[in-house]
C-alpha cells in the first residue's frame, strides 16, 4: 500500500523540523537555542512546530534521541555476527570513534547534555534501550573472547564500553586546545588514522592481557612517526 500524501507530508515536516532544531542547538545549546530561530530555518509556522513537538524542551529530547539513534545505528551497521571476537571488537572500536568523526553535532549535543546533568534524557526511554542493546552485543563479544581464551574473563561491559568511548571523544571534543598545545593537527587524516589505531590498540591490548591464549601486536599506525612536532622527545 502506498502512503497516504498527509501522511508522508507530516514526516517530512516533522524531518525537517528536527534537523532545523539539531542545526540551533548544536549552535547554540538547549538555552541559547531559540524556536523562532528554528521555525525560520526549517521555514513552518511556530503553529505547525507546536503542532509536531509540544515544547522547547519535547523538541529538544526528540533531537537528543536522534542522535543517540544515530550514534548506535552506525555501530550497528557494522557487521560483527560471525565474527572472530578480536576482529569484531576492533571493528566496534573503529566505528565508535568514526561516527564522532562524521557526525560532529553528537559531540556538541552530548556536552550540552552533561551540562544539564543529563536531565532531559532522563525522560526518554528509547535512549536507555538502545544502551541495552548495546551491551548485550558488547557482552557477547567478551563470552566468545572468553570461550576461546583470547580474552580475559570477568570484563565490565559498562567500563569497557566507556573507555572505549572516551579514547575518542575526548579526543575530538578537546581537538583545538590540544591541537595548539601539542602543535600537531589533530583532525589530519593521518592523525585520525593514527588515533583510530591507537584506541584499537588500547582496548585490544587490555582484553587480551592475561588471557590464555592472548596476543596482540600494536599496529604500525599507532606509533609515532620520527620528526613528528607532536611526538615525546627526551627531555
Amino acid at each position: 500500500m502506498r502512503e497516504q500524501p498527509r501522511k508522508r507530508d507530516s514526516i517530512q515536516t516533522q524531518e525537517r523540523i528536527l534537523l532545523a532544531a539539531q542545526a540551533e542547538f548544536a549552535r547554540k545549546g538547549y538555552d541559547g537555542a531559540r524556536v523562532d530561530a528554528i521555525i525560520a530555518r526549517a521555514k513552518i509556522s511556530k503553529n505547525l512546530l507546536y503542532h509536531h513537538f509540544g515544547s522547547k524542551e519535547d523538541l529538544y529530547i526528540r533531537v537528543l534521541e536522534r542522535t543517540y539513534e544515530t550514534l548506535r545505528r552506525r555501530q550497528g551497521d557494522v557487521p560483527l555476527a560471525g565474527l572472530d571476537p578480536v576482529e569484531a571488537m576492533r571493528r566496534l572500536c573503529e566505528s565508535t570513534f568514526q561516527v564522532f568523526i562524521d557526525e560532529p553535532d553528537i559531540i556538541v549535543m552530548l556536552n550540552t547534555e552533561n551540562l544539564h546533568r543529563g536531565k532531559h534524557i532522563a525522560k526518554s526511554p528509547i535512549i536507555r534501550a538502545l544502551y541495552n542493546r548495546l551491551s548485550d552485543t558488547i557482552r557477547t563479544i567478551l563470552d566468545e573472547g572468553v570461550r576461546q581464551g583470547v580474552f580475559r574473563p570477568n570484563v565490565d561491559t559498562v567500563e569497557l564500553y566507556i573507555s572505549m568511548s572516551a579514547l575518542g571523544y575526548f579526543y575530538l571534543s578537546n581537538r583545538f586546545t590540544l591541537s595548539l598545545l601539542f602543535e600537531r593537527d589533530l583532525k589530519a587524516q593521518e592523525n585520525l588514522a593514527r588515533r583510530k589505531a591507537h584506541i584499537v590498540d588500547m582496548v585490544l591490548s587490555y582484553l587480551t592481557n592475561g588471557a590464555p591464549q592472548g596476543r596482540w601486536t600494536p599496529s604500525a599506525a599507532s606509533i609515532p612517526l620520527a620528526g613528528d612536532a607532536g611526538a615525546d622527545t627526551p627531555s
